[in-house]
């Protein structure tokens, strides 16, 4: 079964519609999936692709036979200033359907999981960044969709937080979901993902195993960062 397929001939903005081109991939049960490249390759664009946030786009893309539920996790944590963390948590069980006594158990085993338990009725808009990133990830591993799509995750989050989130993905991976990451972490990127899809200057320059990223690269002993660097060569930074 194919988790998500895409096969985008192009898509980007009203002003620049072809920001990235020929981007095509599959992503399968259980797989955890790196999206790498540098400033300006296309990771986001491609992400806002798939998530359906473009005016252009020729191609396609297809969750799995349709019915396929998906948690995006951005960037920049998204949350509103007069809600407390535990109504942000009751809002979103709300929109994805969780029974009261599933949402209250899943909730607060996650709580407890990213050390969140005690400041569950506080108002996140006095959180740190970190503490506010562990609040979207809440919100992701919430409704355990059979698709992660997350972008940058590990900005502002201390090696804890980090370990702890990526036990959790371990966790769903086991259970079948995939995930689809987009970082610049490439040394933790080469330990924990299963394939890579290196952008460069909008489309795809190379994807598959690290085996397969080191073929193409010409360089058949080296580390993700080094195969990175040379195909990438030229480019703005990572």
């Amino acid at each position: 079964m194919t988790i998500l397929h895409a096969a985008i001939e192009s898509a980007g903005y009203r002003d620049r519609p072809d920001v990235i081109r020929d981007v095509r991939f599959d992503v399968h049960p259980g797989e955890l999936v790196g999206l790498i490249g540098p400033n300006g390759a296309g990771k986001s664009t491609t992400l806002k692709a798939l998530l359906g946030l473009l005016p252009d786009i020729k191609g396609e893309i297809i969750f799995g036979d349709g019915d396929v539920h998906y948690s995006y996790i951005p960037e920049h944590p998204v949350l509103y200033d007069e809600l407390t963390l535990w109504e942000h948590l009751e809002l979103a069980a709300a929109a994805m359907g969780l029974d009261g006594e599933e949402f209250v158990e899943r909730a607060e085993e996650l709580l407890n999981k990213f050390r969140l338990t005690g400041v569950k009725d506080h108002l996140p808009s006095s959180f740190s960044k970190g503490m506010q990133q562990k609040i979207m990830l809440v919100l992701g591993f919430l409704h355990q969709p059979q698709l992660y799509i997350v972008d940058e995750p590990f900005i502002g989050l201390d090696p804890k937080a980090i370990k702890d989130f990526l036990d959790m993905l371990d966790l769903e991976r086991k259970r079948g979901a995939a995930v689809l990451m987009s970082t610049h972490v490439l040394d933790t990127a080469e330990r924990v993902c299963s394939s890579f899809l290196l952008m460069s200057e909008g489309t795809l320059l190379a994807s598959g195993t690290l085996t397969d990223i080191r073929k193409a690269s010409g360089l058949p002993n080296a580390s993700l960062f080094d195969c990175f660097t040379a195909m990438t060569e030229g480019e703005g930074g990572v």
